[in-house]
């Protein structure tokens, strides 16, 4: 990079280790693209819940010539900040990756419309008269859908612990599941899917 890394940690304890693996994954983005011309990560815990540790968040911003503002946001906010940090970190360095490949990509011609990735998850939250859920994700994170995101009119076949099928894009209030599609029996139970509260300003 151009620029060296900047690395901020606002609310949170920075630890060497937690650095290290910032610089490792940062590392990894200039093996997609030799042309970042800078990279700043934050790690951040909003001020009004420093005491308790969580909610928390990872920024990512790059800058790719010519002109492109690549930014990531991802957010945990339930267990031990100590636990899930690293996988929150490794989470947002992930999606910033497939950003630039999409950018390297769509610059060589090879590609004509954004990467999207396709996953797997259980739903394990939803608000039926307010139209919109949450996914549990393979790593561990909760993610928002709108009923209008689900293929073929599915929403009300929905219930908790059914399996689903997704794809992953950037809202106004952070990433959520779109082109969500049903692949097991509605309503198979899935252990350990804890219950999601609704962020602020949804629903």
């Amino acid at each position: 990079m151009k620029v060296p890394l900047e690395i901020t940690f606002r609310g949170v304890e920075k630890t060497d280790f937690l650095e290290e693996l910032i610089r490792e994954k940062a590392a990894t983005l200039e093996r997609v693209s030799d042309e970042i011309i800078s990279c700043r990560v934050a790690v951040e815990a909003p001020q009004q819940h420093q005491r308790g540790g969580r909610p928390f968040r990872v920024r990512i911003n790059l800058n790719v010539p010519p002109g492109h503002e690549v930014a990531v946001k991802r957010e945990a906010s339930g267990g031990s900040i100590h636990d899930e940090l690293p996988s929150v970190i490794r989470s947002a360095f992930d999606a910033a990756r497939r950003k630039v490949q999409s950018l390297t990509e769509k610059k060589r011609g090879e590609v004509k419309t954004p990467v999207q990735e396709e996953t797997m998850a259980i739903v394990v939250r939803l608000f039926r008269e307010q139209g919109y859920g949450f996914l549990k994700t393979l790593d561990g994170r909760d993610l928002y859908f709108h009923q209008n995101s689900v293929l073929r009119n599915d929403f009300d076949r929905l219930e908790i612990g059914t399996g689903v099928r997704y794809e992953e894009e950037e809202g106004e209030d952070g990433p959520q599941a779109s082109t969500v599609q049903i692949i097991d029996k509605p309503g198979a139970r899935v252990s350990e899917a804890s219950p999601v509260e609704p962020p602020p300003g949804w629903g």
